[in-house]
Formats: structure tokens, sequence, C-alpha cells
């Protein structure tokens, strides 16, 4: 399952199409032929075995297709959906309310409202930290220069 943005499709007259807000990484191998093994995935996403295993076990991954030996089979689908969750944690986003939007997700188009309360709350947040950081930013410049200053005199 992946949790995607809704944009326009190029077909007139269709509902838009789910994709991801950001365009996706390539992948390694094309639709069709993209079963990949855990280690597979962390290798390509970064994540440990154990990080997949937990997003599967608290719902923010609930389906990974398995094997017939019950190997787990990640999809692009799956890498995209991991990409989607990664840029969120990055956010700050508590992992509670990852697991409720992937939970609205499943739910269907009906939680579009939902969803879009979600991610605006991050939003909101995120612009809160950046200018924090600016803010920062600006004490650490002012230190740097005066020690440039204070230097260069010495």
């Amino acid at each position: 399952m992946t949790v995607m943005q809704t944009t326009p499709t190029d077909t007139a007259g269709t509902a838009p199409a789910d994709i991801c807000s950001a365009p996706p990484r390539r992948h390694p191998r094309p639709d069709g032929q993209d079963r990949y093994t855990i280690s597979e995935v962390v290798a390509f996403t970064g994540l440990t075995a154990h990080t997949l295993r937990w997003y599967e076990r608290i719902g923010l991954m609930p389906h990974v297709d398995r094997s017939h030996t019950g190997q787990r089979r990640y999809s692009n689908r799956d890498l995209d959906w991991l990409d989607f969750v990664t840029k969120l944690r990055l956010t700050g986003m508590p992992v509670a309310d990852m697991v409720r939007y992937a939970e609205l997700v499943r739910e269907g188009e009906s939680t579009y409202g939902e969803r879009r309360e979600l991610l605006e709350s991050t939003r909101q947040d995120v612009l809160n930290r950046i200018a924090e950081l600016r803010d920062t930013l600006a004490v650490l410049d002012r230190k740097i220069s005066f020690y440039a200053m204070e230097g260069a005199t010495r």
C-alpha cells in the first residue's frame, strides 16, 4: 500500500491519480518484476530489517506479500510507500499519527479530508521548526562573525 498525494492525470474525465508528492526514486526493477527481499529493501532504502518488520507489526506496512516459503516480497509500490514514510519521519510526525494516516488510506477516498488535515497540521509543525532553525542559524552566524572579527584583531 502506498500513501500518496492526489494530483490530476492526463486522462480527461477520470478520477485523479494517487501519486507520491515527489517523483519516486528510480526503482531497481520494472513493475511486474519487482519482488524484493527484505535485505534488498534494506540496501535500497537504508532502513533496517528490524524497522521494516516493526512497521509491519504496528500497521504502518500492513500488507507485505509473502513467497510460498513465507519470505517477505516487497514491490515498487512498497518502496514508494517507505520513501513517503521516511519523509513523514523527517517531519517529526509522531508514529501514532503516521499509523493513523496509513489507516485512513486503507479506509479509502472518504478520508481525504481527515488525511489533508493531518498533513496540514504536520506541515505547520515543520514551518514552525524551520522558523526556529532560522533563528538559531542567525545566532550562530552572529557568533561566528564575532569570533572572526576578534580573531582578526589579535
